[in-house]
């Protein structure tokens, strides 16, 4: 199995995010886009940092249950209800990402939404991994 992260020099330097990952023996995981829920369905945390904490946690929960960790994520969909609140706060969230997800990125979009499908939801994170096959 093997995930290489491509960033050519004739595009900007990525930060954050890799510009293309190819993987080559691998099985293909969806993962369905998650919000900041708990384990009762509730909405947790107030700000777009603690919601995208336990939204990438989600994910990467979802994603351990599939038998893969975070450096086999190859693309990560970002949702955000407030753009301009997230890139307030990027650091703060960049840090959450690799205390949670380690310093491999995979390519990566962020897009602004008018709401999501919980009210109190901020950020949704959808991805696809690839494993072991």
């Amino acid at each position: 199995m093997s995930i290489e992260r491509i960033n050519p020099d004739e595009l900007g330097r990525p930060s954050g995010f890799a510009h293309a990952v190819r993987a080559t023996g691998t099985s293909r995981v969806y993962l369905a886009g998650q919000t900041a829920l708990d384990s009762d369905g509730a909405i947790t945390g107030t700000g777009i940092v603690e919601q995208f904490e336990r939204a990438l946690a989600n994910l990467l929960t979802a994603l351990a249950a599939a038998g893969g960790t975070p450096e086999q994520l190859v693309t990560v969909t970002i949702y955000i209800v407030d753009v301009a609140d997230y890139r307030r706060h990027a650091r703060e969230i960049g840090a959450v990402w690799r205390r949670l997800a380690g310093t491999e990125y995979p390519a990566m979009a962020g897009i602004g939404v008018a709401r999501l499908w919980d009210d109190a939801a901020l950020v949704e994170l959808q991805g696809i991994a690839e494993i072991p096959g």
